[in-house]
């Protein structure tokens, strides 16, 4: 208890420097959010009416100030443009997200292990080789570019799947782009600590005992081996949730990466505030949720916190 307790006060901390961080840089920024609005052809008067409607007038630790008040009361503020309320536009944009975060997850989970034992298990083989030497082509070329190969040869060229939207179809080329480097790392990794795993002595004790190779392969080796590996789940799936910007702007996909970046190119301020601050979160409650997932494979953490 005092463990958690004791994460989630520097969990709090955490998400005050990212508000704090977040409102210094949209304000640094050489731009006016009131003449965006206001349009290039608009007067002096005009725009300052936006602003004092806005609190842009007012002095920027005071608006910092003001906004904290708001977020202890749970209220994210309104967006500029369409004075919808910041956490309305977050719920409304997350369905999408969590689908698409989900979707790719799974298929890079499902491919990274299988592709991982695979070739850790058949050390120097061809389906090893091959297997590293794709996932580090896979890892280097830019997931936004596999998007708009995807698009271009599945959707345009071969018509097999819409060029953009939500939906069942709609899913495979996107959740294919994110999957595929996430694939790969999850297949490196399991690969590296799968074979420190085989070489130690509880293996060799368990092979000597006569326990079938599917018992210490599956029950001692993989266990242990996928420790490292639900880190990199967690944190995944937290940045998949807050929105992936470039894949869902490739992809016409209708979530949260979306709704950052025309935040950004509106000047939004409170709904860059608002996106931020929920990836953050995400990321912060993923990484908690990974300790306990690391006591509940394997126990020795727990004896060692104790």
């Amino acid at each position: 208890m005092s463990a958690l307790l004791r994460r989630l006060g520097w969990s709090v901390v955490i998400l005050f420097g990212v508000t704090l961080l977040t409102f210094v840089i949209a304000f640094i920024v050489p731009s006016d959010p009131a003449r965006t609005l206001a349009g290039p052809k608009a007067d002096r008067e005009t725009i300052a009416s936006i602003r004092h409607e806005l609190g842009l007038d007012q002095p920027v630790p005071l608006q910092y100030v003001r906004y904290l008040g708001r977020l202890a009361r749970g209220d994210l503020g309104r967006s500029y443009l369409t004075r919808q309320g910041v956490l309305d536009a977050i719920v409304e944009r997350l369905p999408a997200t969590a689908f698409l975060a989900i979707v790719s997850l799974a298929l890079a989970a499902v491919a990274g292990v299988g592709l991982g034992c695979a070739s850790a298990l058949r050390q120097g083989s061809a389906l090893d080789m091959t297997v590293l030497a794709g996932s580090l082509v896979a890892l280097s070329v830019p997931t936004f570019w596999i998007g708009m190969l995807l698009l271009y040869v599945f959707a345009y060229r071969l018509g097999w799947f819409p060029l953009g939207g939500i939906g069942l179809v709609n899913v495979v080329l996107p959740a294919g782009a994110l999957a595929l480097g996430n694939a790969a790392s999850y297949a490196r990794l399991l690969h590296t600590n799968l074979r420190s795993v085989l070489g130690e002595d509880y293996i060799r004790t368990a092979h000597a005992k006569g326990l079938s190779a599917a018992r210490v392969y599956g029950k001692h080796a993989l266990r242990n081996a996928l420790i490292p590996l639900v880190t990199l789940l967690g944190l995944d799936l937290a940045g998949l949730m807050s929105g992936v910007v470039l894949t869902e702007t490739v992809f016409n996909w209708p979530g949260l990466g979306r709704l950052a970046v025309e935040a950004v190119f509106n000047q939004d301020i409170p709904m860059i505030m608002g996106t931020v601050l929920f990836s953050a979160v995400l990321v912060v409650a993923a990484n908690i949720v990974v300790d306990f997932l690391y006591v509940a494979i394997d126990p020795r953490i727990r004896s060692a916190r104790q």
